[in-house]
């Protein structure tokens, strides 16, 4: 049984309320520019922005600088509700010593709109870690490697918090206990990456299998 060092958290489904936000939005970008990939919104989730344009938008400036002048607009104006229970769930960990960090495929711009927001999130972690921070995003491991190398921690002490099928991924093959959120996927979607299952932090709190490998308080 570990006891963990440090959480590490992915932002958008997992901190905050986000997803659907953004399901509507790269909805729109890909029915106006990708209409041959209904899917696009859900494939994208987990992708960093450089990725997204490399993969869809390669050698197309206008549509990328298009994308990104919506994006920034779009996301100087999202409603950053925190999920339920997170902000109880967070001082609750940090009260039992473990440390923790936003472990995001999101970048530096988006990370200042959320700061503009959401000053008080820089309260609730002691790292914030984006995509310029490493050197693959998820489902690469190098971000969660990343973050419990921050924290002089093995992986196997850290708990990553997801909700994107490429985010559990992530945690899986960095080796760290995998907590899936059912805020953006189905369960049994969820199921096949996590160790430990819950709609949301809530279910978390009182969660005996989470309990029991948080360290000792006396």
């Amino acid at each position: 049984m570990i006891t963990l060092k440090a959480a590490l958290f992915d932002l958008d489904g997992v901190v905050f309320d986000t997803e659907g936000q953004y399901t509507d939005f790269y909805g729109a970008i890909g029915r106006e520019f990708v209409p041959e990939e209904p899917n696009f919104a859900q494939l994208i989730k987990g992708r960093t922005l450089k990725e997204i344009y490399e993969t869809w938008f390669s050698g197309k400036k206008e549509i990328q600088a298009q994308i990104t002048e919506r994006l920034d607009i779009f996301e100087r104006n999202m409603d950053y509700r925190f999920i339920a229970g997170v902000l109880d769930f967070i001082t609750m960990i940090r009260a039992a010593g473990v440390k923790t960090a936003v472990v995001t495929s999101s970048n530096k711009p988006k990370m200042a709109s959320v700061l503009a927001a959401r000053p008080d999130i820089q309260t609730l972690f002691d790292r914030i870690l984006s995509a310029e921070d490493y050197a693959a995003s998820k489902p690469a491991p190098d971000g969660y490697l990343k973050g419990a190398e921050v924290f002089g921690a093995d992986p196997a002490q850290c708990a990553v918090f997801e909700d994107s099928i490429n985010g559990l991924r992530a945690g899986r093959a960095a080796g760290c206990l995998v907590v899936g959120l059912t805020t953006t996927n189905p369960y049994d979607a969820v199921a096949q990456y996590a160790d430990i299952i819950a709609p949301d932090f809530t279910a978390l709190l009182g969660h005996p299998q989470f309990a029991c490998v948080l360290p000792k308080t006396r």
